[in-house]
Formats: C-alpha cells, structure tokens, sequence
C-alpha cells in the first residue's frame, strides 16, 4: 500500500491540489492501479443527496478507481466558506488528530493499494485552537507531495513551506509545478528558481490548458508511484 498527502504552498487555497490530486488518480488508473482519493476536511460544501458535498471531494471520487460512500471520502464537510475549523466551531464539531485518523482507517478498509490525501487551504492549516493538519500528517507518516501554484509569490511561499517541512522532519517526496496563472511574467525563470532552491525533486509539470489537462511527468514521479514507464 502506498500513502500521499498532496498539500499546497504556506495558506495558499488555490494552488490547485484538487486538479493535481485528481491527475495522479486518473495516472494510476491509466496504469491499472487500485486508487482512492481522500479528502478530510472541507468547507463551502453544498446540499445534494440529503447531505453536505464538496465539489473538490466529488472530482476525487470521479477521477478514483475504487468507489466508496461520500462520507468515507470526505468526512468533515462544511457549509460556510471559510476556514474548516471555524466552520466546525459554528456548527459545535470537534476536529482532533484521534478522529481524523480514525476516519483515515475508515478509508484504507476500501482496498486501494493507494490512498492520495488532499489537504485544505494549504500546509499550515489549523483544525482546531491548538492543532494544524501537518500535526496529524506527521503522526500518521505520510509522504508528503507538494503543489506548487505558479503565479506572483511562489517562490517565497514555497521555500518557506519546505523550510516548514524540513523542520518538522516531514518526508516530502518531491513537488509539481501547477501553472495557475496563463500570464505569469517570467513563468520559466521562476520555475528554473524553483528546481534550483526547492530542497525537493520536481516530480511533473502540470501546464495551462483549458483543454484535456495532463501532467508533463518526470521519472523521478513514476519511480515515486511505483509504475514502471
């Protein structure tokens, strides 16, 4: 069985860990691989089918190879669009580090030999007033993949993420590019800044395109994912 967090830069919400996340799900689906997407926390959800969903959640279980119900994929979902903590505060859920990983059990009962964890927000994403989502995925060990939204600000927001990860000893397995923003000025600069500085490999780039968006892959993630090319 092999485990991934997928998070974004610093608090960055729109780096586009779901698109990434969904991509390496629909990789290993090309690749005849059991994989299931993971979403624990998420906020702006909407009512349908009686309940609260997440549209980044339900683009999970689409892109995924092994079905589960909604609430095992996405097991603390909010209305109001703000921070997840917050939003469980208003409505009086409790978020700690014990009930995320029971749920991630929970999870890993589906039989994928994959699980892909997407995070909320970014990497320093409180859940409640004295814990972050880093604390639970330090305890629970998991390799941690991280997306980097290209636009105005990345290089601080990932050098800073990394030198975060690095001090808590976090095991980040590498980083793609995602070209949030068509126009950025200097789009190859930053990234060739980016592959110098990051203490990470660069595992795919992940291009503009209002087309059928696909991952300009590097070995380096295959060897990763444990496909053979």
């Amino acid at each position: 069985m092999k485990e991934f967090f997928i998070t974004g830069t610093g608090t960055d919400t729109d780096a586009g860990k779901t698109h990434v996340t969904s991509l390496l799900l629909k990789l290993l689906a090309q690749h005849k691989k059991n994989a299931i997407g993971f979403k624990p926390l998420a906020a702006g959800c909407e009512m349908a089918f009686d309940q609260l969903v997440n549209a980044d959640a339900l683009m999970l279980m689409e892109s995924a190879t092994v079905s589960a119900k909604y609430d095992v994929i996405n097991p603390f979902a909010f209305a109001p669009p703000i921070a997840p903590h917050i939003a469980a505060e208003q409505v009086g859920v409790n978020i700690t580090l014990d009930k995320l990983s029971a749920a991630y059990s929970t999870l890993k009962q589906q039989g994928a030999d994959y699980h892909l964890t997407e995070g909320a927000g970014g990497w320093a994403l409180p859940i409640n007033n004295t814990d972050y989502l880093y604390d639970w995925v330090k305890a629970e060990q998991l390799p941690v993949i991280l997306v980097v939204g290209m636009k105005l600000g990345c290089l601080n927001h990932a050098l800073l993420t990394a030198a975060h990860m690095q001090s808590l000893g976090i095991n980040c397995v590498g980083w793609i590019a995602n070209q949030v923003d068509p126009n950025m000025d200097e789009y190859q600069a930053n990234l060739d800044s980016l592959k110098a500085r990051l203490p990470f490999p660069i595992l795919a780039i992940s291009p503009y395109s209002e087309q059928t968006p696909k991952l300009q892959i590097y070995k380096t993630l295959l060897n990763t994912l444990n496909i053979q090319s």
